[in-house]
């Protein structure tokens, strides 16, 4: 996404020199047509050639080949059709590339814009991409392979952990159980968006997200609707040593392909970048790199969680390996598996903490974020947090604050934990103080995470960069995004959301640690159903509550002989 951005900008280059300019230099043209051209730093930075009429030093073709290959591309030539007055430009791209881009008649205060792109083989004059539309500006819509997470996306890999995640909780005696149906949508739906959208068929995998997130968004309201009788209970498929011994190799084996085999994308880039920025006393908000321009759209308690491992593993300047990176992405993931462990532990004893964290380790979407070594594991960590420590009112505040700061959407989780009462302390404090310390810690903990942010170019800089960019920006990975002209109904859903966010503070009545999970998943799902980007990596967010509110009603494990 930012190295789109990149691209772009370094595609706003003007031609070095003109066809003309190159036909009156007579002989001496041609030799200035063939001078060397300065390699650049980045792999992927376009170079302007001196001239089109004659190959730069080391190519083949001249870029009035290149562009009329270009040119003769059946998509890009139906797409540049509606486009009178549009423009053309040649690039070299790494040592064996060229990218030929199309930009739209430019309009004055216009900023240009590049509509379609080839990218061609400079020996054999092969086309070896060719784009339109958002996979132009996105090129995480284009399906390169492996853009995200790398191997976690190999077939050999996700299928396996798919099994893993559902097998264990399958009862044989109730195969049309709901619960199966549940994680077979977790497991399979959101699977299937994923794998359109890692083939950069997006017109596809977009509206297939959908039908998880809202199904997930009506189960888990009936998941926290008052219970009559006993839950049936979870039973499990095997003893829970053996889920022991598997957490115990998944943990294992995520970490390890964490180190050998997985990429950073932009979103933990900026969190390494923003450490570093902290520390050197240097503007946080405002002027990241061009590199990671936007880098600074998050709360600033995200940027505060990379201060230790930047400052172990030191960021080099560049979009490099970010060690710091790796460190911060495992260190989210097992303190998400650690929190799921004891808040199960708490609820119904060891066998429940297991059958959680097994099941966070076992998903293939919290190893996709952590091969991405993306921040989002890091807010489902302070989600989860919260709920362990909801007995607590200030413990509950502040772990509220420091998700919210974080990204922004836990904001609408604020009523919930507001009005949460335990269940075991009702008598000992009443309802009005509860709210007014919850509401004094939230208060106080926003304000010291806020307070670098207040001297460093104060709160308008800080909404600029983080809420206004992101209510701004569009992004074709929503419904809204893609298909366009459906203001009205994002609207719609954005509302609903907040009257959800709004009406679980006071129903339903009764509730406990589950409960709460239950209406937290749902809030978080409902926000994410209006938001103008959405990305599966925020699957995570609500994921950990998901488990909760599905599997603690009721846990009967199977001991090691096979018996209940």
């Amino acid at each position: 996404m930012r190295r789109a951005a990149a691209l772009l900008g370094a595609g706003s280059l003007l031609l070095a020199a003109s066809p003309a300019a190159a036909q009156t230099a007579g002989s001496a043209g041609a030799a200035r047509g063939t001078e060397a051209v300065a390699p650049p730093r980045d792999p992927n930075e376009l170079v302007s050639p001196p001239s089109l009429e004659f190959p730069p030093v080391g190519r083949v073709r001249t870029g009035e080949n290149v562009l009329a290959i270009a040119r003769r591309v059946k998509r890009v030539r139906q797409t540049v059709a509606r486009y009178p007055g549009h423009t053309t430009a040649a690039y070299l791209k790494g040592a064996s590339r060229w990218q030929v881009s199309f930009f739209r008649r430019q309009r004055r205060g216009e900023q240009r814009k590049e509509i379609a792109q080839v990218l061609i083989d400079d020996r054999s004059g092969a086309v070896l991409e060719a784009w339109t539309g958002f996979q132009v500006p996105w090129t995480m819509a284009r399906g390169y392979p492996g853009a995200f997470g790398r191997k976690v996306n190999a077939l050999y890999v996700w299928i396996p952990l798919c099994l893993l995640f559902v097998l264990p909780f399958v009862d044989p005696r109730r195969p049309f159980r709901l619960l199966h149906l549940d994680l077979l949508v977790i497991a399979g739906l959101f699977s299937a968006s994923l794998a359109f959208f890692n083939h950069g068929k997006i017109g596809v995998s977009v509206p297939l997200a959908y039908p998880p997130l809202v199904y997930l968004l009506a189960r888990m309201l009936f998941a926290a609707r008052p219970q009559r009788g006993p839950p049936r209970p979870v039973r499990l498929l095997v003893p829970v040593s053996w889920l022991t011994v598997g957490l115990i190799f998944l943990v294992g084996f995520r970490v390890g392909l964490n180190v050998v085999n997985s990429n950073v994308i932009d979103v933990g880039y900026a969190g390494v970048i923003g450490a570093d920025r902290l520390m050197d006393g240097t503007r946080l908000y405002g002027s990241f790199p061009a590199g990671n321009e936007h880098g600074d759209t998050y709360g600033p308690v995200n940027y505060y969680a990379y201060v230790p491992f930047e400052q172990a593993l030191p960021w080099s300047g560049a979009w490099d390996d970010l060690p710091a990176a790796h460190g911060a992405a495992v260190f989210f993931d097992l303190l998400t598996i650690l929190l799921l462990w004891l808040l199960g532990r708490r609820l119904r004893g060891p066998p429940l903490g297991i059958a959680l964290a097994y099941a966070w380790a076992a998903c293939p979407f919290t190893l996709f974020a952590l091969s991405s070594n993306s921040n989002d594991s890091f807010l489902a960590a302070l989600v989860v947090g919260a709920v362990l420590v909801a007995a607590s009112p200030p413990a509950r505040g502040a772990l509220a604050a420091l998700a919210a700061l974080t990204k922004f959407a836990p904001l609408a989780l604020v009523p919930l934990l507001a009005s949460y009462r335990d269940p075991d302390r009702r008598t000992r404090q009443s309802r009005p103080r509860e709210l007014a310390v919850f509401a004094l810690v939230f208060a106080a903990t926003a304000a010291v995470c806020l307070l670098p942010v207040l001297l460093d170019g104060g709160l308008r800089l800080f909404y600029e960069r983080t809420v206004e960019y992101q209510n701004e920006r569009g992004s074709p990975f929503s419904i809204w995004g893609f298909v366009g002209g459906l203001d009205g109904a994002q609207t719609a859903v954005q509302v609903a959301a907040a009257l959800l966010a709004a009406g679980v503070a006071f129903r339903p009545r009764e509730r406990d640690a589950v409960t709460l999970s239950a209406l937290a998943a749902a809030v978080l799902i409902a926000v994410q159903l209006g938001v103008t980007h959405w990305f599966y990596l925020y699957i995570v967010w609500f994921l950990p509550l998901v488990l909760v509110a599905l599997l603690a009603r009721g846990l009967e494990p199977r001991d090691a002989r096979g018996t209940r």
